[in-house]
């Protein structure tokens, strides 16, 4: 059976094992066992799990590569079985097929195809969970396992393009206090009029620097909430901003600028979801060039954010197609996206 056969047999198995987010234990095993049953051992800790090249050396640098295979619910407006994969005109559907079923599989046989000779890097095959929630038992919790990283090639669906800038997510619940009065009499200090300089801040403000792949950096008030009744004045609002942050300024620099620029008080709610990118002289991203691929910045986020070393994201299928109803890859996305990654590393490797 060759890569291509063998990668979507694999895809079509992981498809029908249910792996939303938390629930991954049966394709982790899966994987797992896949690895075994080709005599490379594997490791896990959670529903992570990965394996090392045969030619694994202290003494070499380390590349990692890195999709996940939990999935999102399905969509309500599936009209196949989700966990059903069903192939018919060029396309496989199902579940975690294109976002990332494709691209795990395609890194799987990199890996495969790479395993046994001797190449210049360690390879650290893993597919991780928890993604698409970006939780704590996903891949953050396996790169404490993994020893130093030098960078990595994250597998999500962008068209073999190179995505070599991601945009970080910050969520901010937004407090301003005033004080209660009845609505009929001139009293009390409405705590939705204190909040509106705020918001205004929020909707017009624009930080002086701007990624050249990823635009400005992005704020949105998505949430308020205040008072209990009609006649009394609210002495609290609360509002939430989503903060998209890109590759010019670190979260916690976001976030201290916003403090000093606002009057209410502001507290994140994570601030481990940070913007990435990798230098465009990065002999990958000269590899890749080198074979006619496009550069760009992706508004989506991955696992790269918790990644604290540069990643290139790249890989078969198509992100408008994620998290839709009846998901969709096209099956020669995946021999295509085996195939570049092959390539890319052979002419890295090269350099």
């Amino acid at each position: 059976m060759n890569f291509d056969t063998q990668a979507i047999a694999l895809l079509k198995e992981l498809i029908e094992i249910k792996s939303i987010s938390k629930e991954e234990e049966k394709t982790a095993s899966h994987i797992e066992h896949f690895l075994k049953d080709k005599g490379i051992e594997a490791q896990r800790i959670q529903n992570n799990v990965w394996a090392k090249n045969k030619h694994f050396s202290p003494s070499k640098p380390t590349l990692l590569l890195n999709s996940h295979h939990d999935t999102v619910k399905p969509n309500v407006g599936y009209k196949n079985d989700p966990y059903q994969a069903i192939e018919a005109d060029g396309k496989l559907y199902g579940l975690g097929s294109n976002d990332a079923g494709g691209c795990l599989v395609s890194l799987l046989s990199t890996f495969l195809h790479f395993y046994d000779q001797e190449i210049p890097y360690n390879l650290i095959f893993l597919a991780s969970a928890e993604e698409e929630i970006s939780g704590k038992e996903g891949v953050g919790l396996a790169l404490q396992e993994l020893g130093d990283i030098e960078f990595a090639i994250v597998g999500e669906p962008t068209l073999m393009q190179m995505a070599v800038a991601e945009k970080g997510l910050m969520v901010l619940d937004c407090t301003v206090k005033g004080k209660a009065g009845h609505a009929a009499r001139n009293e009390g200090e409405n705590a939705i009029y204190k909040a509106l300089p705020s918001i205004a801040w929020f909707k017009n403000y624009r930080f002086e620097r701007e990624s050249e792949w990823l635009g400005p950096i992005k704020m949105t008030v998505t949430q308020i909430s205040a008072g209990t009744q009609h006649n009394v004045v609210p002495d609290t609002c609360h509002f939430v901003v989503d903060v998209r942050t890109t590759d010019t300024m670190t979260n916690w620099q976001v976030l201290e600028h916003i403090e000093h620029s606002v009057d209410c008080e502001v507290v994140a709610r994570s601030t481990r979801l940070n913007p990435s990118s990798i230098s465009i002289e990065h002999p990958i991203i000269k590899a890749g060039e080198s074979m006619g691929l496009k550069k760009f910045g992706s508004p989506t986020l991955s696992d790269q954010a918790l990644m604290p070393f540069p990643s290139l994201k790249i890989g078969p299928g198509d992100s408008a197609r994620s998290h839709t109803a009846d998901e969709y890859i096209y099956t020669n996305e995946i021999e295509e996206g085996i195939e570049l990654y092959i390539e890319l590393l052979n002419r890295f490797f090269k350099n």
